[in-house]
């Protein structure tokens, strides 16, 4: 078995780190997740996110992103369903309104199941042709290619999983401490409004990208 070098991995941690802490799709949806649901119940639209990210970093890797970005029509029907469904949402907690809006009477409730979260974070991750092309840029340059390049492509998606999720932590971590300050001031209709506005913007986003 053959193992990533010091040198490689010097470079890599920090730049793969430096990309997903970057604001995104995928954290913005962790922020605003984090903010209406807490950390803990985001957790499942993390393992939805993380799945999808490993899936398209693994397909990237053996060839078939080229095909993918060849014929971006394949990308619509997740791109343009996933968006106007966070869209619906958004605009639903803009108006405190649906099974995502904050409010006193039922905030104790686990009022979306655990599959439309994982559902959530995967379709995000995947729908996004940014995404791909990423990989397809990023991920060549770190492969030793007189190596067995399984080997390596699995330590470098293991990693690549690893700090995703370290960034989605950060991101769902504060989402729950603004939750937490809005909720003591009695702000809920803001904080509805804020993570609305934010749910919106991921929805534009990944429609428009």
């Amino acid at each position: 078995m053959s193992y990533l070098s010091l040198s490689v991995l010097a470079v890599f941690i920090p730049t793969f780190f430096f990309v997903s802490v970057t604001p995104g799709m995928c954290m913005t949806l962790a922020l605003t997740m984090g903010m209406r649901f807490g950390l803990r119940k985001t957790l499942w639209m993390m393992l939805g996110e993380l799945v999808g990210v490993g899936l398209v970093a693994s397909l990237s890797a053996i060839g078939v992103a080229a095909l993918m970005l060849t014929y971006p029509a394949l990308f619509m029907v997740l791109k343009y369903g996933g968006g106007a469904y966070l869209i619906y949402l958004g605009i639903q907690m803009w108006q405190s309104k649906g099974k995502m809006a904050l409010n006193i009477n039922d905030d104790s409730q686990m009022v979306m199941s655990k599959k439309s979260f994982i559902i959530q974070g995967f379709i995000t991750a995947i729908a996004n042709p940014k995404g791909w092309a990423f990989f397809v840029a990023l991920l060549p340059p770190f492969l030793n290619y007189s190596q067995p390049l399984a080997v390596q492509l699995v330590q470098l998606i293991f990693l690549i999983l690893v700090l995703e999720f370290i960034c989605l932590l950060i991101y769902a971590g504060g989402g729950k401490s603004l939750r937490s300050f809005m909720m003591k001031s009695g702000n809920l209709e803001h904080l509805n409004r804020i993570a609305g506005t934010l749910l919106i913007g991921v929805g534009v986003w990944l429609a428009s990208s």
